[in-house]
């Protein structure tokens, strides 16, 4: 018989997954915490947004943040990942990634353009995979359309959940800080929407309306949004 493999995921979402909690543990090493990587809203219109908007999603609040960011990176990045093969479609995942993480990052930043508070974590990009995951899981094989019934549902209880948890704004293990729930929502609907042209890229079929209904060491970080 043969042997299972332990991991039965694609190596780009492990890799992903694994690298959230190395760069924080590089964070902890950093003379200042990483602060100074951290994305501040204002600077949105003073011009110094660049390369905070990018290397905020690699920095984290605290162990149990990046923990949680790793794990579900890793729970929803292998359904996105498998659309993608070879090296070309690894770099297209870790795109598609990234680019959620910017879109989430700047649309928290234009609600908040006047904010001073630093904002980090992977969380709008980790959203995002998950809004790509929602289209593509109980497909078939195909791409769940955006006005599915199963994808505006599961839609509204994750946004209206993310709501929710912003407004009560608890993080477990970071509880000095808040929680980006825009970065969140951005993240998701980018990755909701961009999974459709990628998907027809890449030679993928629609699935039928139908047959989508049917299968269904750090130093404390204080005061920064843990996005």
């Amino acid at each position: 018989m043969a042997r299972e493999k332990l991991i039965n995921a694609p190596l780009a979402p492990v890799l992903l997954a694994a690298s959230i909690p190395v760069l924080y543990l590089l964070q902890t090493l950093t003379p200042d915490g990483g602060l100074s990587l951290a994305f501040r809203p204002a600077t949105l219109t003073d011009g110094g947004w660049w390369p905070g908007v990018l290397t905020s999603m690699g920095l984290h609040a605290g162990w149990t943040h990046a923990l949680i960011n790793a794990a579900f990176a890793f729970a929803f990045g292998p359904p996105v990942a498998r659309l993608f093969p070879g090296l070309r479609g690894a770099s297209v995942f870790f795109a598609y990634y990234i680019v959620c993480g910017l879109i989430g990052t700047l649309g928290f930043g234009l609600m908040h353009l006047d904010g001073e508070t630093p904002m980090v974590g992977a969380s709008g990009a980790v959203t995002g995979l998950l809004g790509g995951a929602i289209r593509l899981l109980g497909a078939g094989g195909g791409l769940k359309p955006l006005r599915d019934r199963s994808v505006l549902t599961t839609s509204a209880v994750i946004l209206g959940l993310n709501l929710v948890t912003g407004l009560v704004g608890y993080t477990p293990g970071v509880e000095s800080a808040g929680i980006a729930w825009e970065a969140h929502a951005f993240g998701y609907i980018a990755g909701l929407l961009l999974i459709g042209p990628l998907f027809k890229a890449f030679g993928g079929a629609p699935a039928r309306p139908e047959q989508a209904d049917d299968e269904d060491g750090a130093p404390p970080w204080t005061g920064p949004w843990a996005g």
